[in-house]
């Protein structure tokens, strides 16, 4: 009788996840050697091709594909297996900064609940600040956000360059008081921005204060006023006037990783977050 091996499964929904040997060996903690090994085995016993691997790309075959919807399965009655007669699901939350969540949250949600279905997700999206103190508190179990001043410690997910993003129909000139859209304080981001304005010598004001990065996104698109962006997560419709009006250049941001969980589930859903942010940044 062909008995699977959880691991080996395991292996292949990261790799397939993924879409790469090296992030899914980050993500389950261990080596890419270890990794493709497991794969190996697995299509050995199954007696099929899973995955097609090539110096840019990893993709699924289309026994891969038929196999995937099963390993998932097999993977969440696994999970329900090991938990306490089916009862309270584990709840990992999460603290995530506004000026770091962007376009990878959706992505990275997906692939946390397409990895257990046994654990909970409790996301809180603000303040930078405000996420390292609710994580100091105790309140989360993990935060990704913009470095904060001297900070150290935590693990470092990607390094954003920021603009000065506008709509293309900006009633604005050179000269002028520019029109700011941000988020309130103690926005970071927003402190930065002002303080290289000052430096510059540039006048401005708040035409807009919104409550979270899509509101600020909206005005700018909307041609209310200039945001300083991350360019990952600025929206298209947007562009960078920044260099073209003179305007001061913004200094980088390095996005962290703090986390101090020791359940193994929870770690290996941060892994795999962390795994999902770094691949999705690194393309944008």
């Amino acid at each position: 009788m062909t008995t699977l091996d959880i691991g080996t499964v395991q292996a292949f929904l990261r790799v397939a996840e993924l879409q790469g040997f090296t992030r899914a060996a980050e993500a389950l903690g261990t080596t890419q050697a270890a990794v493709s090994m497991k794969l190996q085995r697995l299509e050995s016993l199954l007696g099929k091709r899973l995955i097609e691997r090539s110096p840019r790309a990893v993709t699924l075959t289309a026994h891969g594909a038929a196999f995937l919807p099963l390993a998932r399965a097999l993977m969440e009655a696994h999970d329900r297996a090991l938990s306490d007669d089916q009862l309270a699901r584990q709840q990992l939350s999460l603290g995530i900064s506004d000026h770091a969540a962007g376009p990878e949250l959706v992505p990275m949600l997906e692939r946390l609940h397409a990895m257990s279905s046994q654990l909970a997700l409790s996301v809180t999206i603000g303040f930078s600040r405000q996420m390292l103190d609710a994580y100091d508190a105790g309140e989360l179990d993990a935060v990704v956000v913009r470095q904060e001043g001297s900070r150290r410690g935590g693990e470092k997910l990607a390094e954003d360059a920021f603009g000065w993003f506008a709509a293309r129909r900006l009633n604005w000139r050179r000269g002028e008081t520019l029109p700011l859209a941000t988020l309130a304080p103690p926005c970071g981001v927003r402190a930065v921005a002002i303080r290289a304005l000052d430096k510059a010598r540039i006048p401005w004001n708040e035409s807009f204060v919104g409550g979270g990065i899509t509101a600020v996104a909206a005005a700018a698109l909307a041609g209310l006023a200039v945001a300083p962006l991350a360019r990952r997560i600025a929206p298209p419709g947007l562009v960078d006037i920044g260099p073209a009006e003179g305007l001061p250049r913004l200094p980088s941001s390095k996005v962290m990783l703090h986390s101090k969980v020791s359940d193994p589930a929870k770690r290996m859903a941060l892994r795999t977050l962390a795994a999902t942010f770094r691949s999705l940044a690194a393309v944008r």
